[in-house]
């Protein structure tokens, strides 16, 4: 008779770890209360889905900033490339954008999901439209779950209920109840990738703004700990968009360190060049009042908010500035400053950082160090990377060993 196995979780790592228990023939059920399958991975990469990182086991590793040496026996099993062929070969044609992320040709997530859905179905997984509420364990053994319709008896559980982050798509933080329930330590839930709240309202004024192309740096108490090139925007409260998301994942202790991030509105030019630059502007604009003469080099909202920066009267004419004035505009345009109060709730997070505590996970297998038969796939676990399809790629290489280890471990 072929292996009960239950998955909780229709997410991305509970799909996948389905999918590879059933290919081993255990006779798996899934257990999803959402009306879709895969309701956030649907919903990643703006809809596109960005499904995974072209990249190698090294790669990986150094964009996993949570506990990623955890994750080493999973990913040297299964990398990026792999995950890639693994869709390929479900007819999801893929392609390699910059930084080596990875989408369907299509841009549309659902390709995704349905590609999983339709092989779920070909491997004859029963999907269950139902809440687990309990993990049923009897002498150190899994041996089944209790849902809110009815027991759903097993001989393996996998545990693939994501973080707590974005909870309209189903992330309660209930498989962390269960675990904790069932004697594992859940390390503090908090936001990654995630939008900052700025001190102050310099960004307020500028908000609905987006800057393309510029370098973003963060400073932890003075020292500078992480740079990135790209796209941000300003909100009503502080600050978002990828540049910031990706910057968030660095700020892990606001409540005993300071932040503030350092933005370079023209990284093109280095200093020299922006002075001869400013210089043209001031030659072209030598009558102009000075608040009038940067519409060449700034977005119109960012000007009032530099012009009162660098402290010199609005109304003075551009001829009138002095050398130090110059210098002061040029430092405030390579290092914009925003001092950060702290990240948004982890309700409004991409990821959730912390969970399950991978000590008590065996790194090969997922499966619990505490409970037999019981396993762990996804955000469930206490690991969280960058952004660039490293986060899906964690579910899809923890979904699959968990599925790998639960159809094959005899209990």
């Amino acid at each position: 008779m072929s292996k009960q196995i239950v998955v909780v979780g229709g997410g991305a790592a509970g799909m996948m770890a389905a999918i590879c228990a059933a290919e081993q023939g255990a006779s798996v059920t899934l257990l999803e209360p959402n009306e879709r399958l895969g309701k956030k991975l649907n919903i990643t990469g703006k809809g596109r889905c960005n499904v995974t990182n072209n990249a190698d086991l090294e790669t990986l590793l150094a964009n996993t900033p949570k506990n990623g040496k955890f994750l080493y026996s999973v990913f040297s099993r299964f990398d990026g490339r792999d995950t890639m062929a693994f869709f390929e070969e479900l007819g999801v044609p893929l392609k390699t954008e910059r930084g080596n992320r990875v989408f369907p040709v299509s841009d549309r997530a659902f390709d995704i999901s349905g590609a999983l859905e339709r092989r779920l179905k070909a491997l004859r997984v029963t999907l269950v439209r139902d809440r687990a509420v309990h993990l049923e364990i009897e002498e150190g053994t899994v041996c089944g779950v209790l849902g809110e319709r009815r027991e759903y008896p097993a001989q393996a559980v996998i545990l693939a209920t994501g973080g707590v982050s974005y909870p309209a798509t189903g992330s309660t933080g209930e498989g962390h109840r269960m675990a904790a329930e069932a004697g594992h330590t859940v390390t503090p839930l908090r936001g990654s990738l995630v939008p900052l709240r700025e001190q102050g309202n310099l960004c307020a004024r500028m908000q609905g703004l987006s800057l393309r192309n510029v370098s973003l740096t963060v400073f932890e108490n003075d020292k500078k700990i992480y740079t990135d090139f790209g796209e941000m925007l300003f909100t009503h409260f502080g600050v978002s968009g990828p540049l910031v998301l990706s910057a968030s994942a660095h700020m892990r202790r606001f409540e005993k360190k300071k932040y503030r991030l350092e933005i370079d509105l023209k990284p093109a030019l280095d200093e020299q060049q922006l002075d001869k630059r400013l210089l043209s502007d001031f030659t072209k604009y030598a009558n102009s009042d000075f608040c009038n003469a940067l519409g060449d080099l700034l977005p119109q909202k960012l000007i009032p908010v530099v012009v009162g920066l660098t402290e010199i009267p609005p109304h003075q004419k551009v001829h009138d500035l002095t050398k130090e004035q110059r210098r002061e505009l040029l430092r405030l345009l390579k290092h914009f400053p925003i001092a950060i109060a702290g990240p948004c709730p982890v309700t409004d997070a991409i990821i959730t950082s912390g969970g399950v505590k991978v000590g008590e996970i065996n790194p090969a297998t997922m499966e619990s160090k505490l409970v037999k038969g019981l396993y762990f796939s996804g955000e469930v676990i206490d690991v969280d990377a960058y952004t660039g399809g490293f986060n899906l790629q964690i579910a899809w290489a923890t979904g699959r060993a968990a599925g790998l280890a639960a159809a094959e471990n005899e209990t």
